[in-house]
């Protein structure tokens, strides 16, 4: 007996382009996978592929009565993902009719790449400002030579552990307000910020100018790839980074907070702050912008965790809603105010509070959702368990891992095409494997509401402490098939200096596709 659903709204692209223009909040949420997402999809589309839906909904829409619009390549992803969100309790869920191939029809763009708000703000902070830069070969010049100069690297440790410039130091674009100083021993020494690419050298160099360094502080032109494609050898596995807490410091205080005061990021009491959480019709994202391990060690009770470098770099990971809120925390009151200067600088609403991670405020959000717990083989159990049932194995891991290592005769699957993978009998035995339990959960649920009766799943992690076989397939699946992989960001950091000259040409081209609509939201001052 099939389940009646209420009809689902759908909007044309046509008016979802008034929705992102008419002042109002509004979500609209990419559900294809990361592949199909990167080769092109609207301006202000967030990646929230239907693999993950459930388990990010919450997180990216604090505000169940949201406007939102889901997008797919119209073939019904957007409308299974419309029923799994009113499920979680989202009342106001619209489906674009026709998917990302309409969005193009109505003549509008759809851009290839991702973190599209953040790098097209680099390239407009690079023209506003008059960044400062460095190209590879004058800093190897300078290196050689034995010149001063500080060398900062403004991305996570593990890109910075992956490759880096050699000599370069982690110093994530979040901390540089509370650790700059420790790094430069005097106020004429020249320092560089570096990234992957551009967005971050150019805007760590950016947070240190307007943080007052009367230093020349220089951004890498084009960073690591551009280091490597002037034939110069770049530096694996380095363990250099800037270490020790974080203490409030009066001065570093004060440029940090005339840094938010100049783009008109409010430092709230606690009041206010919490007439912000209380207020229903609007959506507030509360995040903290410290490190993982401080984040760990203790925060405000509901706050998300966003450290502020990546943050800048990637906010369509963080803040989905279009014209919502943004609450900053830290403990020293100089990360937050420098993280919400920028945002404001890209056209967000953001703000800190008093007392910051320690503020006494209630966060009223709804809880991240649980996933149903299905029927788990363990390790143990698995040799005769899968000896007994011969069951067909479905591994949903990234299509990348899956090429190096799975379950021995497993079909590879992502989320919304696990039906093409499972057994053309219902009544046969299936079990999936997957790296964490929430995602084996998910297509576990999935097979099940949709008629095989007999889903059973285990980690990955269980088949091989099993000792079970596997194997290694380096061209299945396909490139074609991998829609959950993007090879025009990944293949650049693999030796490929075309992919680099390609992306970098991308990156620098990003203002001149855009719209006036496009572009209208970010403020330089």
């Amino acid at each position: 007996m099939s389940i009646a659903h209420p009809p689902l709204a759908t909007l044309s692209a046509e008016r979802t382009r008034e929705w992102l223009n008419d002042g109002q909040e509004v979500a609209l949420l990419d559900l294809r996978e990361a592949g199909q997402f990167g080769e092109g999809h609207p301006f202000f589309a967030i990646p929230l592929p239907y693999s993950r839906l459930e388990l990010d909904a919450r997180r990216l829409l604090p505000r169940l009565d949201v406007r939102v619009v889901l997008l797919d390549s119209g073939d019904g992803v957007a409308e299974r993902g419309a029923r799994r969100l009113q499920a979680l309790g989202y009342t106001q869920v619209h489906v674009l009719q026709g998917g990302a191939p309409a969005w193009a029809a109505a003549g509008y763009t759809l851009f290839q790449g991702v973190n599209l708000p953040s790098k097209t703000f680099g390239e407009l902070v690079e023209a506003h400002y008059h960044t400062p830069h460095i190209s590879a070969t004058e800093l190897h010049r300078r290196q050689q030579a034995g010149e001063a100069l500080v060398l900062l690297d403004g991305r996570t440790l593990a890109e910075h552990r992956k490759m880096t410039i050699p000599g370069a130091v982690s110093l994530p674009n979040g901390e540089l307000a509370a650790h700059w100083a420790r790094q430069v021993p005097d106020a004429s020494t020249p320092v560089v910020v570096h990234c992957a690419g551009r967005t971050r050298s150019i805007i760590g160099a950016e947070i240190l100018r307007h943080l007052g360094l009367p230093n020349p502080v220089l951004a890498l032109e084009n960073g690591t790839q551009g280091w490597a494609l002037a034939g110069l050898t770049l530096e694996h596995g380095s363990q250099r980074q800037v270490q020790g807490p974080v203490n409030p410091d009066p001065a570093a205080q004060a440029a940090a907070r005339r840094d938010a005061q100049a783009a008109g990021a409010p430092h709230l009491s606690v009041a206010q702050a919490q007439a912000w959480l209380d207020d229903a019709g609007r959506s507030t994202y509360v995040l903290d912008v410290r490190s993982e391990a401080e984040y760990r060690a203790g925060t405000l009770a509901g706050a998300r965790h966003a450290p502020g470098g990546q943050l800048l770099q990637a906010t369509d990971q963080s803040v989905a809603v279009r014209r919502s809120r943004v609450l900053l925390l830290d403990h020293e009151d100089v990360r937050a105010p420098v993280i919400a200067a920028w945002l404001r600088r890209m056209g967000y609403e953001a703000a800190t509070v008093e007392g910051g991670i320690h503020a006494a405020l209630t966060l009223r959000q709804a809880g991240d959702w649980a996933p149903p717990a299905g029927r788990r083989v363990t390790a143990h159990a698995l040799p005769g368990w899968t000896s007994q049932h011969q069951p067909a194995l479905i591994d949903v891991q990234a299509s990348m891992a899956y090429r190096q290592q799975h379950a021995a005769g497993a079909r590879w699957a992502v989320r919304p095409s696990l039906a093409q993978a499972a057994p053309p009998e219902p009544a046969l035995p299936v079990l999936v494997l997957a790296p964490s339990a929430e995602l084996a959960q998910l297509a576990a649920a999935d097979l099940s509401e949709a008629g095989w009766t007999q889903v059973h799943w285990a980690l990955q992690a269980d088949w091989l402490a099993a000792g079970l076989p596997t194997e290694a397939t380096p061209d299945s699946p396909s490139d074609a098939e991998a829609i959950d992989y993007l090879f025009f960001v990944h293949d650049r950091h693999d030796g490929n200096l075309e992919a680099a000259r390609r992306y970098l040409a991308w990156e620098t081209g990003l203002i001149a596709q855009c719209q006036p609509d496009e572009l209208a939201g970010f403020q330089l001052d």
